[in-house]
């Protein structure tokens, strides 16, 4: 499987993608005001292109639970140097996590090529708009409600037929604008709006998400569950529990993975690769 990128070679899918995260917001979950200017997020980005990721995605506002909307002018202050640098100084896919067009727009022009949208479309409809006019690549989060109210006592008959049917939904309303399904990941949103068990309960049936035929991206790293799970309460520390769902991820067909901890992840990727290969030989 490959998945369509603009102006450049298709981003290779049998092999699994490592995408690093970075956030430059003051109020992450993990690591909010780590990069506290250009140079340290661009240097940050480098390291873990260094490390083996194969995509950086850059975001400008937090997704964390509780967390306030800020406004596309602020995202673009915050992310467009730092993708502007990038894109002249690394080959590897650069994302920008955003749920506003005119971020998504802007950050295309400055030399991203996808567009990680949380909301899967719903806060911004232009944001298919984009993706369709500029060929960009679009992954596709499930979240129930917001990131201000998501964690308050959220509630599922069945949590993995839902959230998979949601996601065909907006797959399907990303296709009516015009974006090809070549072009689009969908990401189950792990802790966005689910308690443990639901998470768990996901992390345990990734592959019905595998089976619709998209692409489908991971984005479990240093979650609270792992921490309820491991009692690590520094989200710093939860980086072995994250290369475990890179695991079972792989395992499951899973192709790509939104992670801090890039090395741990892209080695114990590479592992699980050569079994399932050797397996098959």
């Amino acid at each position: 499987m490959r998945l369509h990128l603009p102006d450049r070679a298709a981003l290779d899918l049998d092999r699994a993608v490592i995408v690093g995260i970075l956030n430059l917001t003051p109020d992450s979950f993990s690591d909010g005001g780590a990069y506290g200017d250009a140079d340290g997020a661009v240097g940050a980005a480098m390291s873990m292109v260094e490390q083996g990721a194969d995509a950086i995605d850059i975001g400008g506002e937090s997704t964390r639970p509780g967390a306030q909307r800020i406004d596309a002018d602020e995202q673009c202050r915050r992310v467009i140097p730092v993708i502007e640098r990038l894109a002249g100084e690394t080959d590897v896919s650069l994302s920008v996590d955003t749920t506003r067009s005119v971020v998504a727009e802007r950050a295309l022009d400055a030399g991203a090529v996808m567009v990680n949208d949380v909301s899967a479309g719903r806060d911004d409809t232009d944001v298919f708009r984009v993706a369709a006019d500029r060929g960009a690549a679009l992954v596709l989060m499930h979240m129930l409600g917001e990131p201000a109210t998501m964690q308050d006592d959220p509630q599922y008959g069945d949590v993995v037929t839902e959230v998979r049917d949601f996601l065909m939904r907006r797959v399907e309303a990303a296709g009516a604008a015009g974006v090809r399904q070549e072009q689009i990941v969908i990401d189950p949103g792990i802790g966005f709006g689910k308690t443990t068990a639901h998470n768990l309960v996901l992390l345990r049936h990734l592959d019905v998400f595998v089976a619709t035929g998209q692409a489908v991206m991971l984005g479990a790293s240093r979650k609270r569950f792992i921490g309820q799970i491991t009692g690590q309460d520094d989200p710093a520390q939860r980086a072995v529990g994250t290369a475990a769902t890179t695991v079972l991820g792989v395992m499951a067909g899973v192709q790509m993975f939104r992670v801090h901890d890039v090395g741990m992840n892209r080695e114990a990727a590479d592992v699980v690769t050569a079994v399932r290969e050797a397996q098959g030989k």
